[in-house]
């Protein structure tokens, strides 16, 4: 069977360029299984909204994914993704081509724009990320349960 993901996005920069995050929020079958929150360094809000989409693709393939449903609330990276929008920037056209090569790990590959307030919680870990300037947190959210644990079996 096909592990089909839905995964929310988003990139943060305090200044335009300046220091900048990302937030990736991961679910499966209607649970969140994986969040992301990472600095980036300095960079503009676009490049982190794209390096949020990348950090994302790279993760599903981690989780050997086959279909992905990607929300943003970026409308550039939306638009240019879906082929709306020419990108003329020159980094932002590097992470366009990385997604793009990164997506064709996949059976298949969606992305949708939504707003802001429909991304609260991947716009939550870009901005906790830009904060603490964190070099990487990954939550993964499957715990053990007790009666799963070898040392309550005895």
């Amino acid at each position: 069977m096909t592990k089909v993901l839905e995964i929310y996005i988003d990139g943060a920069s305090k200044g335009n360029p300046g220091e900048a995050g990302i937030g990736v929020v991961i679910i499966e079958d209607g649970k969140k299984i994986s969040e992301i929150a990472r600095a980036i360094g300095q960079a503009t809000n676009n490049v982190a909204e794209y390096s949020a989409l990348i950090c994302a693709l790279e993760e599903a393939a981690k989780l050997k994914a086959g279909k992905l449903k990607f929300y943003t609330d970026s409308e550039l990276v939306y638009y240019q993704m879906v082929g709306s929008y020419k990108v003329k920037n020159e980094k932002l056209q590097e992470l366009f081509d990385r997604a793009n090569e990164l997506a064709k790990n996949f059976e298949h590959v969606e992305i949708k724009h939504i707003p802001r307030e429909q991304n609260k919680d991947a716009d939550k870990l870009a901005s906790q990320a830009l904060l603490k300037k964190q070099a990487k947190v990954v939550t993964p959210l499957f715990h053990k349960s007790r009666e799963e644990s070898p040392s309550s079996k005895g």
